[in-house]
């Protein structure tokens, strides 16, 4: 990502925290990747001995660098079991050009929730490869004939890479496959519990995976200090989810009143994937997408705007994510514009920062203050005065970790 200066000024800046409603303006200070306050600041420029860059912000407006909770890095293309049957090298190397380009956005934090491991963690934390922070989940849990396997009913196929998603049937063994996820690193655990857009032999609607199945694996990310993420549409399935211990809902664009006011009682986050239906929707025939599935994001695509006010008004946390696969990567930001045109600019801001922070559980992260994480982005102008400068990727600049991207 390049040299960290010792230290970072940004000067004359507009600031949004990630929280408050109120901007503020004054000076920001980043020494060894951290915000610090002045004095500190001043104590460390005197130690550097001139390596120190400071940018007069005047003008424009700093907020914290964006948190992507829904992305997959593993998500090369739209045909799952081409994804499945490529080798793992290919797949990564594609990959840590997904994260790079998701940097360059201003997304300085991914949620990984259907893939990742160890060798991409390890690359990104050695520097080796430019990207955002990086929490994985691993393969993904499915029940067999799920949304994560990627068998067409018609053939008979071994797709048994995992780069994406595992099929797994029986408490004790995803009780086994959640042990080894974070064995091997794993951030959160992700399962499916109902069908989806891009598997082609299961109903949206249905929920999946027992009861029984569901708290086994809730039950050990509990003991484990995490938690688990469900991808889920229907009422019904996000019902099933929440009351066995799931605590993040992926998508939901089904949800109604009622299983609404069922997630704030549990405290669960939402998860909306915007950007991922609009994408598809516009783009998806042309890149070979298979008309069932087609069809399947027809039918989920004009109800996740309301699924998120439903969200809101029950008092539910709505955190931010994109979901997009492929090609469809580039339309990252326009998940912002989605989710502003329901929330508006500064819910929409809070969503992808301090709501996704909150979800991560690292208070580090979707904040700007002394000991947050030295990631932000400085627009050109206002985003609260002209929404388009979140879209627009060409009117910002990005810092990770106090590094100029």
């Amino acid at each position: 990502m390049g040299q960290q200066p010792a230290s970072l000024t940004i000067t004359n800046a507009r600031i949004f925290d990630g929280s408050s409603a109120e901007l503020t303006e004054g000076d920001l200070h980043i020494v060894d990747g951290v915000f610090v306050d002045a004095a500190t600041a001043d104590a460390a420029a005197a130690d550097a001995h001139g390596d120190t860059v400071t940018i007069d912000a005047r003008g424009g407006t700093v907020v914290p660098g964006l948190i992507d909770a829904h992305c997959h890095a593993y998500g090369v293309g739209l045909d799952m079991v081409g994804i499945e049957s490529s080798p793992l090298s290919y797949v990564a190397l594609k990959a840590a050009q997904r994260l790079n380009n998701a940097l360059r956005r201003g997304f300085t934090t991914v949620r990984d929730v259907a893939g990742g491991d160890p060798g991409l963690a390890r690359a990104v934390d050695e520097g080796l490869i430019a990207a955002p922070r990086y929490f994985y989940t691993g393969p993904a849990l499915s029940q067999t004939g799920g949304h994560g396997d990627p068998r067409p009913g018609d053939h008979d196929l071994c797709v048994g890479h995992s780069h994406m998603s595992e099929v797994v049937d029986g408490v004790d063994a995803v009780r086994t496959a959640v042990r080894e996820r974070f064995r091997r690193g794993a951030h959160a655990i992700k399962i499916m519990t109902s069908g989806g857009v891009i598997s082609l032999t299961d109903p949206i609607h249905r929920p999946q995976y027992s009861a029984d199945e569901v708290r086994a694996i809730t039950d050990e990310a509990s003991r484990r200090g995490s938690y688990v993420t469900a991808h889920a549409y229907s009422p019904a399935a996000i019902e099933h989810s929440v009351t066995n211990g799931v605590r993040s809902i992926e998508h939901g664009n089904l949800l109604d009143e009622a299983t609404a006011k069922l997630m704030a009682a549990h405290d669960a986050f939402l998860v909306p994937t915007l950007a991922a239906y609009d994408a598809l929707d516009r783009r998806g025939e042309a890149l070979g997408l298979n008309p069932i599935s087609q069809a399947k994001n027809r039918e989920v695509l004009d109800s996740g705007k309301h699924a998120i006010e439903l969200a809101r008004d029950a008092g539910v946390r709505v955190g931010f994510g994109t979901d997009l696969m492929g090609d469809l990567e580039d339309d990252q930001l326009a998940g912002l514009r989605l989710q502003a045109e329901v929330l508006g600019v500064l819910d929409a801001l809070r969503s992808a920062t301090s709501v996704n922070a909150q979800l991560l559980g690292r208070d580090d992260l979707g904040r700007i203050g002394p000991g947050a994480a030295g990631d932000l982005i400085l627009f050109d102008g206002d985003p609260f005065a002209d929404a388009s400068l979140l879209w627009t990727e060409e009117a910002r600049t990005v810092v990770r970790g106090g590094t100029l991207i």
